[in-house]
């Protein structure tokens, strides 16, 4: 990659990397300070901790789309500084509506799709696989961050201060946009990477992709339920004090994540996905069942833990991959989109449900109410068809008028492992789908036309 791309990538999973820091923050600590907020239920506790998905589903992709007309970086700062806005009003707030408010407003700064369109419009198509995969990695270290940064700073700061540091770092954020960012020499629009709206009707009535929108729901709606009462469990009734919880979150993440390597390994080389995947969600549920009868413990809920986060790291790293494996070729970036604002509905429904269950049935209902979840989950993926163990790619093509494009697709998708083939005459690009380990490079790049960056 160039230096632009490099700095491009580096600079924005930075900035996204530190708002979702903010927002993860608060998931090891807010259900033991909500005990001391007016107005105070378990089911609005938990609502506080998820109703920034809600927003956030709701506004991520009108915010990509706005992107498109005003541009990425206006868009950007202006989800920032709503970002900020909902982070000062938890911090003021003495009562749980005042939270659920802020943590609403923290999520209609729904920066996701803006940030995806501008890294697409700084890299080019070759290099965008390796720049979305170090954007997820950057949300995914900022989670682990989280979890052990949560506790200790609600010692030193407590929650409000959390609110603040995040409403800090989001106009720090801001400042970083302007000053670092590259500026764009053209936006366009990228289908490999933004939704298109006459695209939804077809991922939508995918039942293969529909299983994974599902899977992604579930898997974030149960992390979320979780952290409604982990924190009571690991204080109330393994005895742990609030301020050592990152004993527990640090060596089980660490070992969570060292874990899923080889299966992805396996996964991908041997081509053994389908049953590995099944396998993390069976395992997922039976961590769920075990919590609800040994939360009592504080070992039982560590080791339990780990083999949670082993499995959640696994989930949430082969979803995307599989996405991009069944998406139609053309539109990925619809497919995505829709698998991200499943995601955040996920975060929402997690908090709401969780916090009900936790009011009507105690601890143990929450985690019997994932456990069930999760067996739903498991025979949807169960019967899923196999995956094809292809990726997506994107070849810049030049200007094609329409038949053109049509002969260009079918010379493309004769070329050895090349499975599908789609020219797009107004975006000037191909969208493939191919066995990297078949498909003849050289022989691909005659068909490509240089994209200045």
């Amino acid at each position: 990659m160039t230096g632009v791309e490099k700095r491009a990538a580096s600079s924005l999973s930075a900035i996204f990397g530190l708002r979702m820091l903010g927002m993860f923050m608060i998931l090891p600590v807010f259900a033991l300070y909500a005990e001391h907020l007016d107005g105070v239920t378990p089911f609005l506790a938990g609502l506080a901790i998820g109703a920034y998905g809600l927003t956030q589903a709701l506004l991520q992709i009108p915010f990509g789309m706005l992107s498109d007309r005003i541009g990425r970086k206006p868009v950007i700062a202006l989800g920032l500084i709503i970002f900020a806005i909902g982070s000062v009003v938890a911090a003021q707030a003495d009562t749980i509506h005042g939270v659920i408010l802020g943590r609403a407003l923290q999520g209609a700064g729904a920066i996701a799709a803006a940030i995806m369109a501008l890294l697409a419009d700084l890299t080019r198509e070759e290099h965008r696989t390796k720049v979305l995969a170090g954007f997820g990695a950057s949300i995914g270290l900022s989670f682990s961050l989280a979890l052990v940064a949560g506790p200790l700073l609600d010692r030193w700061i407590g929650v409000p201060g959390i609110f603040w540091l995040t409403a800090v770092l989001a106009l720090g954020g801001i400042a970083v946009l302007f000053t670092w960012v590259p500026k764009p020499s053209h936006n366009h629009f990228h289908r490999d990477a933004e939704p298109v709206p006459g695209q939804f009707k077809r991922v939508l009535s995918d039942p293969q992709l529909l299983r994974l929108d599902l899977g992604i729901l579930t898997l974030h709606m149960v992390l979320t339920a979780n952290f409604v009462v982990l924190p009571l469990a690991l204080h109330d009734y393994a005895g742990l004090d609030k301020m050592h919880h990152w004993w527990v979150y640090l060596p089980v993440l660490l070992l969570g994540m060292a874990v899923m390597v080889p299966f992805i390994i396996i996964g991908e080389k041997k081509r053994k996905l389908k049953p590995i995947f099944v396998g993390a969600i069976v395992t997922l549920g039976l961590t769920e069942l075990l919590l609800a009868e040994f939360h009592h413990s504080l070992w039982a809920i560590a080791g339990l833990l780990f083999l949670f986060f082993s499995a959640f790291n696994l989930l949430e790293a082969t979803l995307p991959s599989l996405i991009a494996k069944v998406a139609p070729a053309d539109a990925k970036g619809t497919a995505m989109g829709a698998y991200s604002s499943s995601q955040f509905i996920g975060a929402f429904t997690g908090g709401a449900l969780g916090g009900w269950a936790h009011g009507q049935f105690g601890l143990t209902g929450v985690f019997i109410l994932c456990a069930g979840m999760l067996a739903i989950w498991a025979i949807a993926a169960a019967t899923m068809a196999p995956p094809r163990y292809l990726s997506t790619f994107t070849l810049r093509v030049g200007e094609q008028d329409p038949a053109g494009a049509t002969e260009l697709s079918a010379k493309l998708a004769a070329l050895a492992g090349v499975a599908e083939a789609v020219v797009i005459p107004g975006d000037e690009a191909a969208y493939l789908k191919l066995d990297r380990e078949v498909v003849n490079w050289d022989e691909l790049e005659r068909f490509s036309v240089a994209e200045p960056v």
